[in-house]
């Protein structure tokens, strides 16, 4: 009796509701819905998002991308490091299995295995780097905010629209 494998499973496809944060803006932009499908090619493969409406690719994630994907409730938040700027996706899935299977392929298709296996230093020099651009983002845009907060709070207490007067 010959050995039979099993047919790998094929990926199933995960709608998404997708918002983008670009670089320098403290706010989501929401892009609308998508679906997200996992793309192989040789031995490598990729994260696709593509628009409902239009079949448009939104972004790709691969092996090559310069990434941190992280789990916050219903929501994968995917920071993109492009240079010394950082693009965030925010891609919210239906329930929690489809959010768990979301994170999962996107660490699967941008994990830099080959560059783990051969150069484990770069590797992990190569992460650090990406983790600090983006807790640098991060911590820029909460003290932007925590500016434009004290502003306001500032022009409040000055009373500043009494002082105009009527025509």
């Amino acid at each position: 009796m010959p050995n039979v494998l099993p047919p790998a499973r094929e990926f199933r496809d995960i709608q998404v509701k997708v918002h983008i944060r670009r670089p320098e803006k403290d706010s989501w932009a929401y892009l609308g819905r998508a679906l997200v499908s996992q793309e192989v090619v040789g031995q490598s493969s990729r994260v696709v998002v593509r628009s409902l409406t239009s079949g448009k690719v939104l972004v790709a994630f691969g092996e090559v991308s310069e990434l941190q994907a992280e789990k916050r409730g219903n929501f994968v938040v995917v920071g993109c490091v492009e240079g010394s700027r950082v693009i965030s996706w925010s891609l919210n899935a239906v329930n929690n299995s489809e959010t768990l299977r979301l994170l999962a392929s996107i660490e699967l298709a941008c994990y830099r295995c080959r560059l783990a296996v051969v150069d484990p230093r770069t590797h992990t020099k190569s992460r650090r780097r990406i983790e600090r651009v983006i807790k640098e983002d991060r911590r820029r845009r909460h003290r932007r905010r925590k500016d434009q907060d004290a502003m306001i709070d500032a022009f409040q207490q000055h009373h500043l629209g009494d002082d105009v007067p009527e025509s």
